[in-house]
């Protein structure tokens, strides 16, 4: 198991990097458990949409202007969070994820600190973020950060838009 204490924080902008097969599998567990979870499993990347198997095939592309937050235990990455190019004075959190095999070690926790860090660094005013209802261990996260629920800019069902000021 990953000791917290051990876990570094690296920021990736879209380069090549030797992370990078550790952010796919992340990406690659991110999106197959949603589509579970959303009652639409898939058996593989394969049969997600193309827009998830580009992020999952090519990270670099897919965020290639935003940055990509990872969190590096040993030889291995066991977290990922990206951080959007800012836009009208916001940026949004995407695809938080840590590897279940070390849950609760503040993984998470670090990542999004060190998102909103990055964030005030880079002169936004708010950040926003969508998590899926039944997701309630993750809300209760950002919740403690700060984000409050607000109207949402995303129609599907069950998504839940939270934003915080920077």
């Amino acid at each position: 198991m990953t000791d917290q204490r051990k876990v570094a924080i690296v920021r990736w902008r879209g380069q090549a990097a030797s992370a990078e097969g550790g952010l796919t599998d992340l990406l690659a567990a991110y999106h197959l458990r949603t589509q579970a979870e959303k009652g639409e499993a898939v058996a593989g990347v394969d049969e997600l949409s193309e827009r998830y198997r580009t992020e999952i095939l090519d990270p670099r592309t897919a965020f290639v202007d935003d940055v990509v937050l990872l969190a590096v235990g040993g030889d291995s990455v066991v977290g990922c969070l990206v951080v959007t190019i800012p836009i009208d004075g916001r940026s949004e959190l995407k695809r938080l994820w840590t590897d279940p095999t070390v849950r609760s070690l503040g993984i998470a926790s670090s990542l999004v600190g060190t998102a909103l860090e990055y964030a005030a660094e880079s002169g936004v005013y708010a950040v926003r973020l969508s998590v899926w209802e039944w997701r309630a261990d993750a809300i209760a996260l950002y919740e403690r950060f700060g984000f409050t629920i607000t109207d949402s800019w995303d129609e599907r069902d069950q998504l839940v838009c939270m934003e915080s000021v920077v």
